[in-house]
């Protein structure tokens, strides 16, 4: 691909609905101009930071890269951050007090606990799918165990999850036209989704300040940061950014990650045959499909990134999908391997805002895989899947699958 073409398809939803992730440019960029300058009116003109070693640079400096001024690029119908004063759109020091209030609650030996119940959330998932023989695997089966967990660790009733999961495709499927409702904007349907997020924790808010409980949300409420409560707004903020997190990146992940899987019979026997591959193949659908393709970060003073010069106020903008495909940083990083080691990816991201919410993520991702290769060994594709129009989530809104059926099986 040429460098003069790719400005355009940068910004281009359709093209990331209808072709996937343009690995094509990232390559070219990588290749020609690892920094390179769009300028385009969207609202503004940005760079676009390819390599990975480019990558970590940004990450590793939040003084010089600020998160508060916008995390996407965007167009001119939606808000420039709508994550608000949430810990990711905010700076040190003050990210660092509102993170600890949170992730003390998720470090690895916190969320372990956890497995056994998230196991028979899922087992209870593919009992619903089983005897069927065929589903959405995005709808049915990747999108609802994330849902569920990250609800119970919010103390939010199973009444009303799937209206968590409704508001949450709002929010981030704003750009899509399926989520909108008739002659609606996309900005219209992100605060559609955002007010009836902020509504609704407002109330369970209140709750939770007269009745603690050992959830996300009272965590929020009653922690300590420094001597200081986090205000109403704020707590809102993380609300909304918690659930929009705890349900995104698993189910594009797994989504992506399975389709790949599937189209590697190899890949799959022999992680069906070594259940210890589990967790190396989960990395490699991380790095594989990067759920969150980008992060935007605003400099806050001249500087220089891969020999480019970087001015006061420009957008850079960090494309973690081509990080992860850097052959520099990952040999043959086009092939899907289960047992890549190291993998080192920027799923994740990186540094200060490292997502807090990784080691969950991480534990969802592998009892899912292990309990659909045990329950549904044979699932293959049943039709062509369906991309979210955006190129900020990696994300598949639809991919139908067939499999043996079985019957109920979960305890």
């Amino acid at each position: 691909m040429k460098l003069a073409e790719i400005d355009s398809i940068l910004t281009d939803l359709d093209y990331f609905q209808q072709h996937d992730i343009p690995h094509d440019a990232f390559a070219t960029l990588r290749r020609e101009d690892p920094v390179h300058y769009t300028h385009r009116d969207y609202p503004y003109g940005f760079w676009s930071v390819t390599r990975f070693e480019d990558a970590l640079t940004v990450y590793r400096a939040p003084e010089l890269f600020s998160s508060h001024h916008g995390l996407a690029l965007t167009n001119h119908d939606v808000e420039e951050n709508q994550y608000g004063t949430s810990m990711i759109a905010a700076d040190p020091p003050l990210h660092n007090r509102q993170r600890r209030l949170i992730s003390m609650r998720l470090t690895p030996r916190q969320v372990l606990p956890h497995e056994p119940h998230i196991r028979a959330i899922v087992g209870s998932i593919i009992d619903q799918v089983a005897p069927r023989g065929e589903c959405d695997f995005v709808t049915d089966i990747a999108a609802r165990m994330p849902t569920a967990v990250i609800c119970e660790m919010m103390g939010v009733p199973r009444e009303d999850w799937e209206d968590m999961f409704h508001w949450g495709n709002l929010l981030i499927g704003s750009q899509d036209p399926e989520y909108r409702e008739e002659g609606e904007h996309a900005r219209q349907t992100a605060e559609r989704g955002r007010v009836a997020v902020y509504n609704y924790y407002m109330k369970l808010i209140a709750q939770r300040r007269k009745n603690p409980g050992d959830d996300l949300v009272s965590a929020l409420v009653h922690g300590d940061m420094g001597g200081e409560k986090m205000s109403d707004m704020d707590i809102l903020a993380n609300c909304l950014l918690l659930i929009l997190g705890g349900q995104e990146t698993t189910r594009n992940a797994m989504s992506g990650g399975m389709l790949q899987l599937m189209a590697h019979p190899e890949q799959k026997a022999r992680v069906m045959a070594d259940r210890s591959l589990i967790r190396s193949t989960i990395e490699e659908f991380l790095r594989w499909t990067s759920p969150i393709t980008h992060l935007m970060r605003t400099a806050t003073a001249d500087t220089e990134v891969g020999g480019r010069k970087i001015r006061k106020g420009d957008k850079v903008v960090v494309w973690n999908v081509s990080a992860n495909r850097d052959d520099e940083a990952f040999a043959e990083p086009f092939k899907f391997d289960i047992a890549r080691d190291p993998n080192d990816h920027l799923a994740f991201a990186h540094g200060e805002h490292f997502c807090v919410g990784a080691n969950l993520a991480r534990l969802e991702l592998r009892v899912m895989l292990d309990e659909l290769l045990t329950r549904l060994p044979d699932m293959q594709p049943a039709g062509k899947p369906e991309r979210l129009r955006s190129n900020f989530v990696a994300g598949i809104k639809h991919m139908p699958v067939r499999f043996t059926p079985a019957r109920a099986a979960a305890a």
